[in-house]
């Protein structure tokens, strides 16, 4: 089926199409926002901190491409994408269950590693499988709809222990030192995880192979040696949009990851003036991070759907440039913030970014693209995404003492300096333009 000949979707087909996604997000804001604690529950220390965080950038680096590879030469009765969506989403559903019950640091690490593989194996033929059902026209509503439910996902995922205080006491902690609120959150986590993907292949079944299709299928077999063939032509032939975008991206992720490890530890430090990770004003500054982490994410629900008609009339690039800059100044100035009211108007700027992250840099990719080989690109372009957090997991326990002076306010700062780079870097893609300009597909 060519790209102009795809059945229009109309908008709530879309939403539903985007409910497993949805699920898979929710997965991620848990570990966004617990995992953090979770280790200091357990004994870890803050410098080590980006090692015990290692498992996401390596299973992405390593499954992420490979998986997109597979599925665009995968045949089954249920698709080339579901297959992977189904398998990664029980996989990440028993994690999910058996984290809070971690009785030691490494059996948390190991889970997460486990957990990010399940998370990666349906990452990016979820993305694939946006960009196979939908017409060129519709790419910006499908993932800006995508960004949406990660937004609207991981505002209840941060939300969530602090709900369940209504019902339990935050003070009431399992035997390994988690709170009960955080193993509750993550049952419910397993729960989600699948019934969202069950959900949405039901609803919105991908489109069937033409008989072209099928037929390059037939004659690029599924073998090892295709796989990597397949990975190695991409990246040699990369359009010269994606390959612009891997600065950007350097920049943005590498400062994202940054907050995601170190938010709570700063708070506990500016807000509640304790860097004692078994005392109360710890276990507050974590509930707060979480509860700032949730405004956030609805921001970027939010302004996810709000940037659909601009991004429309005035292109990805521009509009997620400015999405970047406004995060970077946020990041800036959280450590000096001097109350919770303060911070809930700084998260403004940080769901901006998140918004343009989780969309806008998949639509300049998406136009940059050649449709046969969505899968393997969506799968490549998570290197520019785990690249990233691998050199901070090794950058940062070097640096974090002698240059940031052991202080996680001083990380929060210098990822607000590296957001505001990237919204600099983004301006030079040549992709993402206004409509009626350029058209990305010539840089190709």
């Amino acid at each position: 089926m060519s790209e102009g000949a795809k059945p229009r979707l109309a908008l709530w087909r879309i939403i539903e199409m985007n409910m497993g996604f949805f699920g898979l997000q929710y997965s991620f804001g848990l570990q966004q926002a617990n995992m953090g604690p979770i280790y200091g529950f357990l004994g870890a220390n803050e410098d080590t901190m980006p090692l015990l965080w290692l498992a996401g950038p390596v299973t992405g680096l390593l499954v992420q491409p490979v998986i997109g590879a597979m599925s665009d030469r995968t045949l089954s009765r249920f698709g080339r994408r579901t297959p992977y969506f189904l398998i990664g989403a029980v996989l990440c559903s028993l994690c999910l269950f058996a984290m809070p019950y971690s009785s030691a640091l490494w059996m948390a690490a190991a889970l997460l590693w486990l957990l990010d593989s399940g998370n990666n194996i349906t990452m990016e033929p979820y993305r694939a499988y946006v960009a196979d059902r939908l017409p060129p026209y519709q790419r910006p509503t499908g993932f800006l709809t995508q960004s949406a439910a990660t937004g609207l996902a991981q505002t209840l995922a941060y939300l969530t222990p602090s709900l369940l205080t209504m019902v339990i006491d935050r003070n009431l902690l399992h035997t390994n030192g988690v709170p009960l609120i955080i193993r509750t959150a993550f049952l419910i986590g397993a729960i989600l995880s699948i019934s969202s993907i069950v959900y949405s292949v039901l609803r919105v079944p991908e489109l069937p192979l033409t008989s072209e299709e099928h037929a390059t299928i037939v004659q690029s077999p599924l073998t090892p040696r295709a796989t990597l063939r397949e990975i190695g032509s991409a990246i040699v032939e990369m359009p010269r949009p994606v390959r612009r975008l891997a600065i950007a991206m350097l920049c943005q992720w590498y400062a994202m990851f940054v907050y995601w490890q170190f938010i709570a530890f700063a708070l506990s430090r500016s807000l509640y003036g304790t860097h004692d990770t078994a005392s109360q004003g710890f276990r507050d500054a974590a509930l707060t991070a979480q509860q700032l982490g949730a405004l956030y994410n609805f921001i970027a629900f939010a302004a996810a759907l709000a940037l659909i008609p601009i991004v429309r009339r005035l292109g990805a690039r521009a509009v997620h440039a400015g999405c970047l800059a406004a995060s970077g100044v946020a990041m800036l100035l959280i450590p000096g913030a001097p109350s919770i009211l303060v911070l809930m108007l700084l998260m403004t700027g940080i769901g901006l970014g998140w918004a343009g992250m989780m969309g806008n840099t998949y639509v300049m990719l998406a136009d940059s693209i050649p449709p046969e080989r969505n899968g393997i690109y969506m799968g490549v372009f998570n290197i520019f995404i785990v690249v990233p957090m691998l050199i901070e997991t090794l950058s940062m326990p070097v640096m974090y003492r002698p240059l940031l002076g052991g202080d996680p306010r001083n990380a929060l700062i210098l990822a607000g300096v590296l957001m505001l780079a990237g919204a600099v870097a983004t301006l030079f893609v040549d992709a993402g333009h206004r409509p009626g300009g350029e058209d990305s597909k010539r840089y190709k």
